[in-house]
């Protein structure tokens, strides 16, 4: 039995270490890749959380888009076979595919005839947990499989800094990027800042040039740029049509394509994702499900 005095003191050091563990950031485990071929990023636990059924379309039904799909597929299916490979920058204009593209890819080189011996493994971090991501390189980087790691809408604003801790990650610092690692980002920005940041960075530094370098140097850690424009409405309608098709939806051609037109003024926009939200209505109206 420990004196009075002994036991408080002990007490008391037991509650410092208690606090210091709460300080210390949680522990890498080691993941469970058999488990799915995708995961996302849980940066508050260094965990990741396998994903059973990925929210995707087929490839096929991707329509306008089609220089974009083809560098994506042969960048990503040299990297699955060992390859060298580049990290990819997906930008441009909302709703037309680019995250779909991504994870259609990712679909596509697991399914088909050329796919590798084992299983591309694509996860998900999220915009704000950036700054996590050397934590998640470390437990991926000893593993045999293939990794992308996927970032979607990847942005900065503000006092934000954490884009100089990717820039460290995907080409800088002594270990650099992982060789069984590619990041696939998708954003509106071809440089992931605001133009306003930038000009501000420009206007109040000693050396503009110096200040505004630092910030597209960025974008271009990442070697493959695709730019995604908006549609033309030839090109909206065919995406439509498509869809249509796919999906067995029993519908007067000409009553689509106005009803489609419709759908598209009244929001503005001619877009991938305007287009699949006018299938989904024509297909409640229908009663067809879609799965």
């Amino acid at each position: 039995m420990l004196p009075h005095d002994d036991s408080a003191t002990c007490a008391v050091l037991t509650r410092i270490a208690d606090a210091l563990e709460r300080l210390a950031p949680p522990r890498v485990e080691r993941a469970d890749f058999g488990a799915a071929d995708a995961f996302v990023w849980q940066a508050a636990t260094r965990t990741l959380s396998p994903v059973p059924r990925v929210n995707r379309v087929e490839m096929i039904l991707l329509r306008g888009i089609d220089r974009m799909r083809d560098t994506l597929l042969e960048n990503t299916e040299r990297f699955a076979r060992g390859l060298p490979a580049n990290n990819a920058l997906l930008w441009g204009a909302r709703g037309m595919g680019k995250s779909s593209l991504v994870k259609a890819v990712h679909g596509e080189i697991n399914a088909g005839a050329r796919r590798p011996e084992r299983p591309l493994k694509l996860i998900e971090i999220h915009r704000e947990d950036i700054d996590t991501l050397p934590d998640l390189m470390t437990l991926i980087r000893p593993d045999p499989h293939r990794f992308i790691i996927f970032c979607d809408d990847l942005s900065f604003d503000g006092d934000d800094t954490s884009y100089k801790s990717l820039k460290a990650v995907l080409e800088g610092g002594i270990e650099g990027r992982p060789d069984n690692v590619v990041f696939y980002a998708t954003s509106n920005r071809r440089h992931l800042l605001p133009r306003d940041m930038m000009d501000n960075e420009r206007s109040t530094a000693i050396n503009p040039g110096e200040a505004i370098e630092e910030k597209v140097s960025l974008s271009d850690r990442f070697g493959l740029w695709l730019g995604f424009h908006k549609c033309s409405q030839d090109e909206f309608l065919d995406m439509v049509h498509g869809y249509a098709d796919h999906l067995g939806l029993r519908h007067p051609a000409e009553a689509i394509r106005a009803e489609a037109l419709e759908w598209a003024t009244t929001r503005g926009s001619r877009s991938g994702r305007t287009a699949w939200q006018y299938i989904q209505d024509l297909a409640g109206r229908l009663g067809r499900p879609i799965a």
